[in-house]
């Protein structure tokens, strides 16, 4: 199959590239690098460097005629879409719109959506929380993936595209860039590797449900055959829930470091616990994590001594 991933030269998008050609497909990345890097982009990929809000994108789109849409590329920074409310609106509502409209243009066959299980939710009335709980999003950046799964509805009932949105918990992994993308493990890894004590924004109680990039790919290569008229929406998770003190001690062990971590002022608004619910993708997609979160944090901290800072 031909497939076009937009952010495919971002954390998560380029790794899905990667398995997609290993895989045999012919793939088409879509990136504006404005966090996605050059590096990243794997050279079998054919590569346009565009901004999904762009008119241009129709063009591209029905040029290359997709069989199937993979669409990473966002604004994906909660705190700055806090802070930009209508920078994060236009490019994660209205530059998905005009790739949905692009895709149905061209007649492209399914659409893959990255949302989110870590903003879409709010906090937590039981736990973990599988796909029907509430959704109560407290960023514009949650909003907005929230809107975006409406979109999808209208385009699959109105349009005829078939559509899949994947609810990722906190990805993690080699590639991860710890200035651009707020990820808490890929900063406490560039910060311990430094021998420097990081940052932990309130008490660190706060808990999340870490999942490593490998299973997160495993999810997107399960959803290119996945079509249904009734169920589209599922949590990529662990269904476990850690403690930053605890991400900060595990990563403190592998390394070997004796160092203390700081704390700061807790973040208003922040979201104090988040775990999801994955067994609706067990039961339809045959998808389960893989990799534990002593191995994934492992195989992290390999990766960026190797990229960064060439400790082999």
């Amino acid at each position: 199959m031909k497939i076009l991933v937009t952010g495919g030269a971002g954390f998560i998008g380029s790794h899905i590239v990667d398995a997609y050609i290993t895989l045999g497909h012919e793939v088409v990345v879509v990136d504006n690098l404005i966090t996605g890097q050059r590096k990243n982009l794997n050279p079998q990929a054919k590569f346009y460097e565009l901004d999904i809000r762009f008119a241009e994108l129709r063009d591209l789109v029905a040029a290359e005629a997709p069989d199937i849409i993979n669409h990473q590329a966002a604004q994906m920074n909660i705190r700055q879409s806090v802070i930009a409310p209508c920078f994060d609106a236009e490019n994660n509502i209205l530059g998905s719109i005009n790739l949905l409209e692009a895709a149905c243009a061209a007649k492209v066959q399914h659409f893959i959506f990255a949302s989110s299980g870590g903003a879409i939710y709010g906090e937590h009335d039981y736990l973990p929380a599988d796909e029907d709980h509430p959704l109560r999003p407290l960023s514009p950046y949650g909003i907005a993936k929230l809107a975006i799964e409406k979109y999808l509805d209208y385009y699959r009932v109105v349009q005829g595209l078939y559509s899949i949105s994947l609810r990722y918990a906190n990805v993690y992994g080699a590639r991860q860039n710890p200035k651009g993308e707020a990820g808490v493990i890929a900063i406490f890894c560039e910060k311990l590797l430094r021998g420097e004590s990081p940052t932990i924004n309130g008490n660190g109680f706060q808990t999340r449900d870490y999942i490593y990039i490998d299973d997160v790919v495993q999810a997107n290569i399960l959803a290119l055959d996945y079509r249904s008229d009734d169920v589209h929406i599922f949590n990529i998770g662990t269904s476990l829930e850690t403690h930053l003190n605890d991400i900060f001690a595990l990563l403190k062990d592998i390394i070997k470091l004796d160092i203390q971590s700081l704390y700061g002022e807790a973040k208003l608004g922040e979201q104090m616990r988040n775990v999801l619910d994955i067994k609706r993708a067990a039961a339809y997609l045959g998808w389960k994590p893989q990799v534990s979160l002593a191995k994934g944090l492992r195989y992290t901290l390999a990766a960026y001594r190797r990229e960064f800072y060439n400790i082999l």
